[in-house]
C-alpha cells in the first residue's frame, strides 16, 4: 500500500498532477471494497477548500553555470513567487546571498526541508544545499514559475463500520493522507513515512475492522491538509459529520514507519488513564519495545479534536531512516518493521476501550 501511494501517479499526493485528488478517490474506492460506508450516507468525501501556492512547471537553477538538481541540490521556498532571471548574487553573510533587483535570495542549508505555503511572497527564495552548492555562489540563472491556486479544491474521506451494540459510541481512527506534491514538472516529494505509511495502517485497520464488527462504531477519517496547517481536521471539527461528543476516544496515525525504538504518544499527559492502559496491554504482549510518553502538542491532526474536549492521541514510531519533507521519504527506504506490532497493539488497546 505505501508503494501505491508513493508512486508517481499520485504525485506526493499534493496540489499539482491532480495528486491529492486521485489519493482520495484511491483511498475512497478502498473503503467501498472493504465494505465499509460514508459517514455522510452520501459520499465519503468531506469536501472543503483552501488557499495554496503551486509550482506546476519550470524549476531550474544554475548556480556559476553548474545545473542543480530539483530536491536533491535545491529548494524553493514554498512562498517563493515566479522568477525568470540571470544575476549576480551579493553575499550579505556566510549562508546568505541575494540579488536585490530580482528580489532573489539565496541561502545555503545542511537539509533541504520543503513545506505548503497559502499565497506567494513578493521575492523567490531558494535554499542550496551546502554539499551541492561548492563554491560561494557568485552568479545564478534561475527560471522557476509558481502558480497561485485561491481554492484549491480537496476532501477529508471519511468512513465507519457501526457498532453492534452501542453505535453511538465511536472509536475513531485518523491519519492524514495528503503530503507537499510537486516542486515543478519533474520532482515531487514520496511522503512514505509522512505519511503513507499511516495511511496503509489506517486502511489495515479498516479492512479488519470492517471483517470483525465491534460493539462500538470504528471511525476512519483520512484527512487532506494537514501539510498545509492541519486544515482538514479544522474543517472536520467546525463541521462534524457526527457529535462530536459520541467520540469516546481517537487514535491518529501518522509516521508509522519505523519503530526499532518505540513509539511516542502524544497527550500521554493529558490522558493518563488511557496511557496506562496501552502501557498495560503493551507490556502484557510485548508488541514495542518503548512507549514514551508527551503532553499536548498541536503537531497533526488530532490536535483540534483535543481542544474540542475529545480524548486522543497521536502515535509515532521512532527510529529508523531520517527522511523529513525531502525527496528522499521512499517507500523502498522505509523498513515498516514495527507495522504488525503497532496494528496489534491498536486493536488490544481499543478492546479495552469497549469494556
Amino acid at each position: 500500500m505505501v508503494d501505491t501511494l508513493t508512486s508517481p501517479n499520485f504525485w506526493g499526493r499534493g496540489y499539482t498532477n491532480n495528486g491529492m485528488a486521485k489519493a482520495a478517490d484511491f483511498i475512497a474506492k478502498q473503503f467501498a471494497g472493504f465494505g465499509l460506508v460514508p459517514i455522510s450516507n452520501q459520499s465519503f468525501l468531506q469536501a472543503f477548500s483552501y488557499p495554496v501556492n503551486t509550482f506546476p512547471g519550470r524549476m531550474a537553477v544554475m548556480i556559476n553555470n553548474k545545473k542543480l538538481v530539483p530536491g536533491k541540490d535545491f529548494i524553493v521556498t514554498p512562498d517563493s513567487r515566479s522568477v525568470h532571471a540571470t544575476a549576480k548574487l551579493e553575499q550579505k553573510d556566510s549562508t546568505h546571498f541575494i540579488n536585490p533587483n530580482y528580489r532573489i535570495i539565496v541561502s545555503l542549508e545542511n537539509k533541504l526541508t520543503w513545506s505548503v505555503a497559502p499565497a506567494a511572497a513578493d521575492y523567490t527564495s531558494i535554499q542550496l544545499d551546502k554539499k551541492a552548492a561548492g563554491d560561494i555562489p557568485f552568479t545564478i540563472q534561475a527560471d522557476i514559475e509558481s502558480q497561485q491556486v485561491a481554492d484549491f479544491k480537496t476532501a477529508n474521506v471519511c468512513a465507519w463500520v457501526k457498532g453492534t451494540r452501542q453505535p453511538d459510541s465511536i472509536i475513531v481512527i485518523s491519519a492524514h493522507y495528503d503530503h507537499l506534491g510537486g516542486m515543478g514538472a519533474n520532482t515531487y516529494f514520496p511522503g512514505a513515512n509522512d505519511n503513507a505509511s499511516g495511511t496503509s495502517l489506517l486502511l489495515g485497520l479498516a479492512k479488519y475492522y470492517s471483517a470483525n464488527p465491534q460493539p462500538f462504531t470504528i471511525a476512519f477519517i483520512s484527512f487532506a491538509g494537514e501539510e498545509a496547517g492541519l486544515l482538514g481536521s479544522k474543517y472536520f471539527i467546525q463541521h462534524p459529520l457526527f457529535p462530536l461528543k459520541n467520540i469516546r476516544f481517537l487514535l491518529n496515525l501518522d509516521l508509522e514507519g519505523t519503530g526499532d525504538e518505540g513509539i511516542t504518544v502524544v497527550n500521554a499527559t493529558e490522558f493518563p488513564k488511557q496511557f496506562s492502559v496501552l502501557n498495560a496491554v503493551n507490556d502484557s504482549a510485548h508488541y514495542l519495545t518503548k512507549i514514551k510518553a508527551l503532553g499536548k502538542a498541536a503537531n497533526s491532526d488530532h490536535y483540534w479534536f483535543t481542544e474540542k474536549g475529545v480524548p486522543a492521541f497521536f502515535l509515532y514510531t521512532l527510529g529508523g531512516i531520517k527522511a523529513y519533507h525531502d525527496v528522499f521519504d521512499k517507500a523502498e527506504t522505509l523498513p515498516l518493521n514495527e507495522y504488525e506490532d503497532l496494528f496489534k497493539l491498536i486493536v488490544a488497546f481499543n478492546n479495552h476501550l469497549m469494556k
